[in-house]
C-alpha cells in the first residue's frame, strides 16, 4: 500500500470521509500554490466542514419534507403587493426562530400563502435549522392516528425536537373534537419552544367555524398569535390568474 493510500485509509478510520476523497486533488492544490505545513492542515479542515454542512442541509432538506421547490428568488412580489420583498428579507436573520416566535400569512387561496411558507423554509434549513412542512390535513390525520395507537405524546414530542414546524392550509376543512384536541396538544407544547409558519385562509375572528368550538379555537389562537409576526395577505388568485392568461 503506498503512502497516499495509507494515509486515506487513516482518514476514512477516522471519518474524514470527505477529506479522503479529495486527497489527491488537495495535495495538488497544495503543491501548485507552494501552501505551508499550517496552511494545507487548516485547508484539509476547511473542506471537510464544507462537505459536511452540504451533507447535512441536503440531509435537512430531505427531511423537511416540502411538497414542492418553491425558492423565495421565485416569488413574484409585483403581484403580490399586500407584502413587500424588504418585509420577507428582514426574516431571513431567522431571529424569529431564535426567539421562538411564529409567522403567520392569512389570505384567500392562490395568492402565495405556501410559497412564502415553503420559500423561507428553504433559508432556515440552509441555515442550518430543522425544518418539517406538514399540510394542516395531514397533520391532523397523523396526530389521530397516533392517538389511536395510543402515541399522541410521543409523536407530539418527535414534531417538537423540529426548529421550525410549517402548517400549511390550515382552516380549509372543518375538524372533529378529537383533532382540535390532538392540534391543541401540539401547539401547547411548540408554545414559547418552538416556531412555527401557519398559513391560514380565515383570519382569527373566523377560526370558529372550522374549530366548532370557541372553547378550543381561544386557546389555540392565542398561543400562535403570542410572540407572532402577522402578515394579511389580498389580491387575487395567483394561480386563477396564470389559468386564465395562459
Amino acid at each position: 500500500m503506498s503512502q497516499l493510500e495509507q494515509t486515506v485509509s487513516r482518514y476514512r478510520s477516522l471519518r474524514l470521509s470527505a477529506a479522503a476523497d479529495e486527497l489527491t486533488n488537495l495535495l495538488a492544490e497544495a503543491e501548485a500554490n507552494e501552501m505551508s505545513y499550517l496552511s494545507f492542515a487548516d485547508r484539509l479542515a476547511e473542506h471537510e466542514l464544507i462537505q459536511r454542512q452540504d451533507k447535512r442541509i441536503r440531509r435537512n432538506r430531505k427531511m423537511a419534507a416540502f411538497p414542492a421547490e418553491k425558492r423565495l428568488e421565485g416569488f413574484d412580489y409585483r403581484h403580490q403587493t399586500t407584502i413587500t420583498k424588504r418585509q420577507v428579507n428582514a426574516l431571513l436573520d431567522f431571529q424569529f426562530i431564535d426567539e421562538r416566535n411564529n409567522l403567520v400569512f392569512i389570505g384567500p387561496p392562490g395568492v402565495g400563502k405556501t410559497h412564502l411558507a415553503i420559500g423561507i423554509g428553504y433559508k432556515a434549513v440552509e441555515a442550518g435549522y430543522r425544518v418539517l412542512f406538514r399540510n394542516a390535513l395531514d397533520l391532523v390525520e397523523e396526530l389521530e392516528l397516533a392517538e389511536m395507537k395510543g402515541e399522541l405524546k410521543k409523536r407530539v414530542s418527535q414534531l417538537a425536537k423540529y426548529d421550525l414546524l410549517i402548517i400549511d392550509e390550515l382552516g380549509y376543512l372543518p375538524m372533529t373534537r378529537q383533532a382540535r384536541y390532538n392540534l391543541f396538544q401540539l401547539i401547547n407544547s411548540l408554545y414559547e419552544y418552538r416556531s412555527i409558519i401557519l398559513t391560514t385562509n380565515k383570519d382569527f375572528t373566523s377560526w370558529g367555524e372550522f374549530f366548532h368550538d370557541d372553547n378550543v379555537a381561544v386557546p389555540i389562537i392565542d398561543r400562535v398569535i403570542h410572540h407572532s409576526h402577522i402578515f394579511m395577505l389580498g389580491g387575487e388568485s395567483y394561480r386563477l390568474k396564470q389559468k386564465v392568461t395562459s
